[in-house]
């Protein structure tokens, strides 16, 4: 008897020790929030985590973890990871999305995509790459995967803004990717490289853009520091399109803005737009096998790039939703123009 006993209690032993071991993988990467600095009206009822996480660039991404209420550990809940606006941080839009989507019972993640807010490496900011960006939402479920309170088979992802077009085009390569979400989307290399509505669609404008951002390179390797293309401005010319009087009101305001935002500060570095001129997103958006939902106002002055995204995609996995009235920004923090209960609806319907 004696022996059973140490058996059992070995076996006791190396089952606890396996269920710490899993606990720890679980947990890892995820701490307490030290400095809560979102913008938006946090609901008590909804518990939040800093996390931790690298994408395959060994870049490191920090984001704010959304727990359902009465998270249990021991249970498998369909996740979700969210980015965007272009230039915003997850103390912003994303955050507010994840809020309402683990309201709902979904552990989201609202993450700083790499070089902006949190997210590093320190001494490289306010860049960005259509590569690397893509990654990050991979990268996002990476993390949202490997998680025992996750099941990795009810994944999906909601980009906003330029992170619309980075999440499809990170729906098209990666599987794992059951259902995407793209709302008042930019694609951000089509506009760059084109202008808006294609206007400067031409080699001649794009190889003066060139030129102008590989001499502001070398300016920058020169002085040892990047130029900013400036955010938001802090005033507004008299002959403002309504567009950037919707950003001012958004990131400049106490409505939106946020210290590490980038459109809220100094902006992006200029030379970001190079790899964006000559890389283009959303090439094999057509291949996408899984549900899409894409979001646009109807008064929004990008509504084009998800009209015309919509386009590209085939199948019956596909919905373009219109909303009457809306901004491009009114689908940032607008809670009675965003469709929630529409997008709970999609993922519930295709996280199953």
């Amino acid at each position: 008897m004696t022996k059973i006993f140490k058996m059992a209690a070995a076996m006791g032993i190396a089952m606890a020790t396996a269920a710490s071991a899993a606990e720890v993988t679980s947990m890892k990467g995820i701490e307490e929030v030290a400095n809560d600095t979102r913008v938006f009206m946090a609901d008590p009822s909804i518990e939040i985590k800093l996390a931790r996480f690298h994408n395959r660039f060994g870049i490191n991404l920090v984001g704010h973890l959304y727990l359902p209420k009465d998270f249990d550990t021991s249970k498998k809940y369909s996740a979700l990871a969210i980015s965007g606006p272009f230039g915003a941080v997850k103390e912003q839009s994303s955050g507010l999305y994840a809020q309402e989507m683990a309201k709902a019972g979904y552990v989201a993640l609202a993450f700083d995509p790499s070089f902006t807010g949190e997210s590093g490496p320190a001494h490289v900011h306010f860049v960005a790459a259509p590569d690397i960006n893509t990654d990050d939402f991979s990268a996002a479920v990476d993390f949202l995967s490997t998680r025992d309170f996750v099941d990795p088979e009810r994944i999906g992802i909601i980009g906003i803004c330029g992170w619309g077009g980075m999440a499809l085009n990170a729906a098209a390569q990666d599987t794992r990717i059951k259902a995407t979400v793209a709302s008042t989307m930019y694609d951000m290399t089509r506009v760059i490289a084109n202008g808006y509505f294609d206007e400067a669609d031409n080699a001649d404008a794009r190889f003066e853009m060139k030129k102008n951002l590989n001499t502001q390179r070398t300016n920058d390797y020169k002085n040892g520091t990047y130029a900013l293309a400036g955010g938001v401005p802090e005033k507004l010319p008299e002959n403002a399109p309504q567009f950037l009087k919707d950003y001012h009101a958004y990131y400049k305001m106490p409505r939106g803005y946020h210290v590490r935002s980038l459109n809220s500060n100094g902006g992006w570095n200029v030379t970001s737009a190079l790899s964006f001129v000559n890389t283009k997103l959303l090439a094999y958006a057509g291949e996408i096998r899984t549900p899409v939902l894409i979001i646009h106002g109807e008064k929004a002055h990008s509504r084009y790039f998800s009209e015309d995204t919509y386009r590209k995609l085939t199948g019956k996995n596909k919905e373009l939703m219109i909303i009457p009235g809306a901004s491009h920004i009114d689908l940032y923090d607008n809670m009675e123009k965003i469709p929630f209960e529409k997008i709970k609806k999609f993922f519930s319907d295709n996280l199953k």
